[in-house]
This record gives structure tokens, sequence and C-alpha cells, in this order.
């Protein structure tokens, strides 16, 4: 049967009309219908009239640009060309911020007077000096971050007045621990402040970002320093001859009043530090440690490292069962040793000693050791309760809670038992150092668990447990250094001298001039055997006023007031006679040398 002709074309067909199909058979032709352009975009090129764009029409890069034509993606596909891969996203380039703009001329400027500071002052010791680099250098981590768009928070405050406040502590003692103490805790509360982290990663790893800024806050300033330079044009010259010009004058006008006025010399002299030719490599050092740091220090304020961008993986909750019953049983222990720590506590030492056959001091001295090992190890068992703690609903918080809270307040016990263990080890053989240092480190894990149980019973939102301890832990050595532990060793064992007759020279001989007031009230020659090695050390430092501590100048009016004298006098007669025996490593140490 034939076909049914085709039907003829619309004499107006639409631009997008496509023809249809018809059935098979012999065709009648028809008139090509007439194509209406499309519509362009207004200050485009116009698309082709037929067929795919040729490859000159598609950019380079593989990109469609305005107006272009819509096969241009697909063309670029076809005709060979790629599209860049996105950049692959790894720990690293999540916590990097993006690169800052151009470095402000006031950080450059505060830059460069850390530097010269640090060259003119760090030189001679540690003192005042400290804070004076310090101030300089915070600007130029201020001008940066300002520069840069961000805000000064109320814990960037915290952080920053804190650093400058722990660096007091070298301007008020000459014991160099717990000068050591506060500097390094000063660098770490700096940190925070330049990183403004939140969670546990950021406390511990902001100094790393310090470190991480180094090489890129030199390359920062120089490329800064260039763009200026460009822009000068000119401008350098009339401040150079400007700095010039004030210089000269205050060396002429300066050497002219020195030599007028005696008082006047003296005065300058001892604000004008004291800078020799054979010194030149060392201040050279120091000026580029000053310059280094403080460029560091503005290269992290404005592009820090975002820490609290790293998430860990939280640890699989395990059954209320599974999870509760070791640590029930732990509590039952810690419960069975406090019940006999206070036994003893009111008054069963005599009954335990004779069980034991321990000696009292032996017994103090044994027990504090693995009480503050039990006291850590109980902080590392409260951290991994914590991450696989079951959490499914309120009773589980509740379990959680109850737990977690009775081993905090066991423990607290444990830390009262090794503190009480340590008084009467003292008060046995006397203070030392190591001795108040470690009673000052049960201190604050103490405080550190009345936080974890704070913050478990006020939440997170509330009382932030990262932040806290971070707190706490500056204050603390803030506190350790302004309580001065060598004049606090000195006046224990001056103190247990007057209680007991016994005292230990040797020892108190390499304190500090910290513990001079102390060791001033001892009668003769008892007082110049202690003070003298510290006298020599006075005698010969001889430093500026700005690396002087306050302690350093009480101690030198004190012996230029009294002296130091120990003509005709063995001050450790029996210290060489136990060196020369067997016997010298096993009697304690303080109980070597009694007077």
């Amino acid at each position: 049967m034939p076909s049914q002709p085709s039907q003829p074309a619309d004499p107006q067909p639409s631009a997008s009309a496509d023809p249809q199909p018809s059935a098979p058979g012999p065709r009648t032709p028809a008139a090509p219908a007439p194509k209406s352009p499309p519509a362009s975009v207004p200050g485009s090129a116009p698309a082709p009239a037929d067929g795919p764009p040729t490859p000159r029409q598609v950019p380079a890069d593989g990109r469609a640009r305005a107006g272009a034509s819509p096969w241009a993606p697909g063309t670029a596909a076809r005709a060979g060309y790629r599209v860049p891969p996105p950049p692959v996203e790894t720990w690293l380039t999540r916590i990097r911020s993006r690169p800052p703009g151009p470095i402000p001329a006031a950080a450059l400027w505060s830059a460069l007077a850390t530097a010269v500071l640090s060259a003119l002052l760090l030189g001679d010791g540690l003192g005042l000096n400290l804070l004076l680099v310090a101030v300089p250098a915070t600007l130029t981590a201020y001008f940066a971050a300002v520069a840069a768009g961000r805000r000064i928070r109320t814990w960037t405050a915290v952080w920053g007045l804190g650093g400058l406040a722990l660096l007091v502590v070298p301007a008020l003692l000459d014991a160099g621990w717990p000068t050591f103490l506060a500097v390094v805790s000063a660098l770490g509360l700096a940190s925070l402040a330049l990183h403004g982290s939140r969670g546990w990663r950021g406390i511990l790893l902001s100094p790393l970002g310090l470190v991480d800024s180094i090489g890129p806050g030199v390359a920062w300033a120089w490329r800064g320093m260039r763009e200026r330079a460009g822009d000068a044009h000119g401008r350098v010259g009339p401040v150079l001859r400007t700095t010039a010009v004030a210089v000269g004058l205050l060396v002429v006008f300066g050497a002219l009043f020195a030599g007028a006025d005696a008082a006047f010399a003296d005065l300058l002299g001892s604000l004008m530090p004291d800078v020799s030719v054979t010194e030149g490599p060392w201040r050279f050092l120091l000026f580029a440690l000053g310059l280094v740091g403080a460029l560091a220090v503005a290269r992290t304020a404005a592009a820090p490292l975002r820490w609290d961008r790293l998430k860990a993986r939280p640890g699989r909750p395990r059954a209320r069962l599974e999870w509760a019953l070791p640590l029930i049983v732990l509590n039952l222990l810690f419960a069975a040793f406090n019940a006999v720590q206070l036994a003893v506590l009111f008054g069963g030492y005599e009954k335990v000693l004779s069980q034991t056959g321990l000696t009292y001091a032996a017994y103090a001295r044994q027990g504090f050791w693995q009480l503050l090992w039990a006291t850590l190890l109980t902080l590392a068992v409260i951290a991994l309760a914590l991450r696989w703690a079951p959490r499914d609903g309120a009773r589980d918080r509740t379990l959680v809670r109850s737990v977690l809270g009775t081993l905090c307040l066991l423990t607290l016990v444990v830390v009262a038992s090794a503190l009480r263990r340590m008084d009467l080890y003292v008060d046995a053989y006397g203070l030392t150092r190591l001795r108040v240092s470690v009673a000052a480190v049960e201190l604050w894990l103490g405080l550190v668990l009345v936080l974890i149980m704070a913050a478990g019973l006020l939440g997170a939102r509330r009382l932030p447990l990262p932040r806290a301890v971070a707190v706490s832990a500056a204050a603390g050595v803030l506190a350790f250094g302004l309580m001065s532990p060598d004049a606090l060793v000195a006046e224990r064992n001056v103190q247990r001298y007057e209680r007991t007759g016994k005292i230990d020279v040797g020892y108190l001989d390499g304190l500090s001039a910290d513990a001079v007031p102390a060791l001033d009230r001892l009668p003769e020659p008892l007082r110049s055997c202690a003070l003298r090695n510290i006298a020599r050390d006075l005698d010969a430092g001889e430093a500026p006023w700005y690396a002087v501590s306050l302690s350093e100048t009480r101690a030198q009016d004190v012996l230029e007031r009294r002296g130091v004298s120990v003509t005709g006098y063995s001050c450790t007669p029996q210290r060489d006679r136990f060196r020369d025996s067997d016997e010298f490593d096993d009697v304690d140490e303080f109980d070597r040398y009694d007077y």
C-alpha cells in the first residue's frame, strides 16, 4: 500500500523548530525553512549560524567567556583542552589562612625597634630588658593583625597581658629556673594570643605556628619593603639625612654635657648600653634574632594557622557495663587507700612505721613520688574514659558524671596525702628546689582535677576546659615566680636551724641572690659561709641597670652593709670527710653537713 505524501512545510517556522521525520516512502521535497538569528547577549559576539564553533573560538584554559557560545566547554573538551583539577585538600592546607596583604609600615618600624633593642639590651643578661624588648614586638603583632582585619578579642587580651606579666619575673628574681619557666610560658601565651585557639590541639600546637612563620615572615617583609621603596621616589634621602643630623647632634652635645658635669656623665653612662667593637658579632646575632622573631610574630598575627580546624574522630562509645565496671573497681581501690591514709593522718604513724619497718622520713619520701604518679595516671584515665564514654542520652551523661566525679574526688584526697607526706619530709630534712617544684606541680594537678569537675557540672560552654587549664598553668608559673622559690627554700631551712640546730650550708651557698635576706639572719660564721658564693657572683657580675633584678639590688645592699668574711674557718668540714668515704652516697642529702 503506497504511503501518504508528506505535508508541506510551515511557511513561518520558529527558530527552534525541528522537522519531524516522516514514514518510509517517497517524499516530496520541501522548501528549506528560513532560520532566524538567535537572540544575542548585548556586547557579545554573535553565535555561529550553523555547526559547532571552531577551536579558535574557545579560550586556552577551556573556560567559556561571558557571551561565548554555549558549546564552548564541550568543544574545548573535544578539541583536547583540559580544565586543571582542583587542588587536593590536606590537613596543612586546611589549617592555613589566606596569604596576608602588604605588611603595614608601622609593623616594619616596630620590628626594627625590636631588633635594635635586642642588640643593645639582651647581651648583658636577663632582667627588665626582656619586657622592654617585648613591648615593640607586641606592637608589631598588633599593627599586622589590625591591617589584616583581625579583631582584638577578650581571650586575645588575656593571653597577651598574661605573657607580658610573666616577663616581670626576670626583673624581680635572680634565680634562673623560675625565669626559664616564666619565659617559656610567656612564649606559649604569646602563641595563643596570635592564633586564637580554643581546643586542646590549638593549646598544645600553637607554638609551632611561630616556627612556621619564620621564613614566610622574612619574605613578606622583604616584598613590602621593595614595594614601598618603589613608591618612595626620592623620599628615602631626606629621611636618612634627617636621622643622621639628629644622631650627630645627640652625640656632640651629649659628649659636651658629659664632660662638663660628672653626675650627668654617670647618669648617661648608666642609661646607655656598653657596646664594644669586640662584641660586634654577638650584637649582630641578637639584632638578627630580634628582627626575624618580630617578623615571624607579625606574619602569624596576620595569617595564623587555624589549629582548631583539625578535628579528631570521636571514640566509639562503649556499653555502660563495659565502660563503667573498670572505673568502679578503680574507685573502690582509691577509697580503700584513702581510708588508710585518713587513719594514718589521725595519729596512726607509729603503728604503720612499726609494721613496715621504715623510718619516719623514708615513709614520707617513698610515698610522695608514687602518689604523684598516681595523680598523673588518673588524669590520663579520665581523658581516655571521656573519649569512650557512652553518650546515648541523659542516663549516660548522669553515669559518666557520677563515676568520673567520684574518681576526681578520691584523687583529690590522694593529692592531699602526697602534699602531707612532702610536708613531713621537709620538716625532717629541709626544703630544696626539687621538693618545692614537685609540690607546686602536685598542687596544680589538684587544681586541674577541680576544673575537670567544674566543667562536668557547668558544661563546656560555660567553662571551656582547655582554656581554663592553660590559664591555671600560666597563673601557677607566675605565682611560683613571684613566690621566689630560692627565698622560700632559704627561709624554711633557716627556720629548721632555729628549731633543731641543723642546717646544710653546703647546699644553701649554691642558691641565688633571692635567698640573701633569709640567710642574713644566720649567726656567724654560718652566715658568711652561706653567703660567700652569692657575694662572689654579684661582685663578678657588674651588669647594667636593665639586666639587674630587684633581688640582686637588695642582696648587694645587704652585703655592702654587713660584708662577708670566712677567714680562719672551714665552712663545710663534714663535706670533705663524707666526700672521701663510701658513706657519701648512703647519707640523705639534707643530713650530710649538719651544724
